[in-house]
């Protein structure tokens, strides 16, 4: 017997042609069929050595922390401290984009946003440096300045009592800063409008100024004056004084008789 399907020569007693399986004529509906190889779709297995099967996709989304890294990079060249987010940022986008397998997409800027962070790191050495020659000095000049100031207002002072005494002799010397200040449409006693609102407060530049020591006889007008700094060291580092003599001293003191006696004359 052969086989109808492909010619093979069926053995007696065979109800499939061993070579294709095709049935043998007569052979009884629903009998066995010949073996068929399992492929792995109906095996449902996976080969692992096959290539992966490419899955169309559409426009994979930017991932959130990328974009965020790139921008504390920014940021951070500037103010440094989101440097530190940046690189954060920056590690855990790319690993989450590397796990995605395509699904999401900005490894370039969290790449960016790294460098951008260690860059700023690694410049911290030349700012820190930058602010140890720089801060010292601005603090220096800044009580230059204050100081400088400080001997402007006292002859300023010492200027408007001789002007205060002039105008109000009953008076004399005045011992109150405010009598000295103020302002308004004419000249008082209590507010002889001599000197500016800001030192007429006791407080200008850093610096604190009182008038005390008054004294206004028939015979004798004395006063004193002394300037010394709101905080030693920072906004300040000597004490000015003077009285009626018009003589501007330094000293290193808060006391405004060591000043008078010790002091350097400016």
């Amino acid at each position: 017997m052969f086989c109808a399907r492909c010619g093979a020569g069926i053995p007696d007693g065979n109800q499939f042609c061993i070579q294709c399986g095709q049935a043998v004529a007569g052979t009884p509906a629903g009998a066995n069929a010949a073996p068929v190889p399992a492929t792995p779709a109906m095996t449902g297995t996976v080969d692992a050595s096959a290539p992966p099967i490419a899955v169309p996709m559409g426009d994979a989304p930017t991932s959130g922390k990328a974009l965020g890294s790139m921008i504390s990079g920014v940021f951070g060249l500037i103010f440094f401290l989101p440097a530190i987010a940046a690189i954060v940022l920056g590690h855990i986008a790319r690993s989450d984009i590397k796990k995605s397998n395509g699904r999401l997409q900005g490894n370039g800027m969290a790449t960016a946003g790294l460098i951008m962070g260690y860059g700023a790191f690694a410049f911290l050495p030349f700012i820190l440096i930058i602010a140890a020659i720089a801060i010292p000095n601005l603090l220096r000049a800044r009580m230059a300045a204050n100081e400088s100031s400080a001997v402007a207002s006292i002859r300023t002072i010492n200027v408007a009592e001789t002007s205060y005494q002039s105008q109000y002799p009953s008076a004399g010397f005045t011992c109150r800063l405010e009598s000295l200040g103020g302002s308004g449409s004419s000249p008082s006693v209590d507010h002889a409008q001599l000197i500016d609102d800001g030192l007429a407060s006791g407080e200008k530049h850093g610096y604190r100024f009182l008038l005390r020591s008054c004294v206004n006889t028939e015979t004798e007008h004395k006063y004193q004056v002394i300037a010394y700094p709101l905080v030693r060291n920072q906004s300040g580092k000597r004490t000015f004084c003077s009285d009626e003599s018009g003589v501007v001293k330094a000293g290193e003191g808060e006391s405004v008789e060591d000043c008078l006696e010790s002091g350097e004359s400016h």
